[in-house]
């Protein structure tokens, strides 16, 4: 191990967000004098430029070299969004695919971030960073190239699950973990988004199967264009509208953003090229590129761009990837005809302003709107099932709005502040 001859360093921890609330996740780990942060994100209801202070950990301005490092387990703004306000001198690792995916992000507007990384993170690959010995996990969840992080240093081990399912698209991943999980694990930091605060416990949704079936038979049905709303940086939905698309006749239409991510994805996941995949650029899109000079990202779709003036024709064929913004070109092209919409996101999104504004106009063009969703946390039997494989000392909750609830549940459960240090 790392840590070396000599006496072991004592390893401490503590949570700077995340002990009681869903999202803001940051963990400080301490062994030796030399610190290491795992992820760094903004409370789930604050936005990039909000005027909330970053967590009080020494260093994160710069000039403290007792601050190895921060790694980010995924490319969800809840786990990375303060990154971009800590000095460049600070390294940073995260996957590489998800670096690629938010620089891809970052040209279209403020769902991106670029970052320069110290190194990237490869699936069961450890590293070492000073008394710190890293071995990240790849993991199934609705942001692309996400990990589980185990931490060794000084003959302790902590497990911290990140943000994890075991019903997506990857839940082999998840399956593997269980049937071989890391053995001696000292202290479990275990997400509990599904854990709730009422007797009956939410399960993770449809799994990915099932969700291909439903989203195929709603197309299949649906006698015009199908209109799927969705985030295009949960590149497992892009495949599982891909395939449905596919068992059903039809064509998926990226716009150029979701194009941009599925390249920088990697070659395993559909491009501008595959049969049944077409590109879309919309008015706002069109714009950025010409402002940016950056034509070379028209040049790289090819053959495969769906122009305005062919949206009617082809609308009995398509499955459109929709924005509000592009209500109004879709209007002008006359192609909502027998139209249906699917909305593949959280419900609650409906419910906040500009998804009530989207369902009204849904409802101004009689586009039935059909949930198909599936989550991106695990359920609670399967965080059960996770807890009771890796048989930690110590289970403590975190990304849980609810973690009284974790007794009962799990076994050995050790409930900790936010701020508070405490020994693994």
């Amino acid at each position: 191990m790392p840590a070396g001859a000599g006496e072991a360093p004592l390893v401490r921890v503590r949570i700077h967000r995340g002990a009681h609330e869903i999202g803001g996740s940051c963990v400080e780990l301490e062994a030796g004098g030399r610190r290491l942060v795992l992820d760094l994100g903004l409370p789930l209801d604050s936005a990039r430029g909000d005027a909330v202070p970053l967590p009080a950990i020494p260093g994160l301005a710069g000039g403290d070299p007792s601050l190895l490092g921060i790694v980010v387990s995924h490319p969800h703004p809840d786990h990375y969004g303060f990154v971009e306000r800590v000095d460049a001198s600070v390294p940073v690792y995260m996957g590489q695919a998800a670096q690629q995916i938010l620089a891809e992000a970052a040209f279209f507007g403020p769902t991106g971030a670029v970052f320069n990384p110290a190194g990237y993170l490869r699936d069961r690959v450890p590293f070492d960073l000073g008394p710190f010995r890293i071995t990240p996990f790849l993991m199934d969840h609705s942001a692309f190239d996400t990990y589980a992080l185990l931490v060794e240093a000084g003959g302790r081990r902590l497990f911290y699950s990140g943000d994890v399912r075991a019903h997506g698209r990857k839940q082999t991943l998840f399956e593997r973990l269980v049937a071989s999980p890391p053995a001696d694990v000292h202290a479990l930091l275990l997400e509990g988004t599904h854990v709730r605060d009422v007797d009956r416990q939410s399960e993770g949704g449809l799994g990915a199967s099932e969700l291909e079936d439903e989203m195929a038979d709603l197309m299949k049905r649906t006698e015009g264009m199908v209109l799927a709303c969705y985030s295009a940086q949960n590149i497992d939905r892009v495949v599982t509208l891909y395939r449905a698309a596919r068992r059903s006749g039809r064509f998926l239409v990226l716009d150029l953003y979701g194009a941009s991510l599925v390249a920088a994805a990697g070659r395993t996941i559909p491009q501008p090229g595959w049969g049944a995949l077409k590109v879309y650029v919309p008015n706002a899109q069109r714009v950025r590129v010409k402002q940016a000079g950056a034509f070379e990202r028209i040049d790289a779709i090819g053959g495969q761009r769906l122009f305005p003036e062919r949206l009617g024709k082809l609308a009995p064929n398509l499955v459109m990837t929709f924005r509000g913004s592009m209500a109004r070109e879709l209007e002008r092209a006359d192609c909502l005809d027998g139209a249906a919409a699917v909305w593949s996101m959280w419900r609650g999104y409906l419910d906040q302003p500009s998804g009530q504004k989207q369902r009204r106009w849904f409802d101004s063009h009689d586009i039935p709107v059909t949930l198909l969703h599936s989550s991106g946390h695990a359920s609670v039997v399967d965080l059960q099932r996770l807890a009771s494989a890796m048989g930690a000392q110590q289970v403590v909750p975190i990304h849980t709005a609810a973690p009284q609830r974790f007794v009962g549940l799990f076994e050995n459960v050790v409930q900790r502040r936010d701020g508070e240090w405490w020994d693994v």
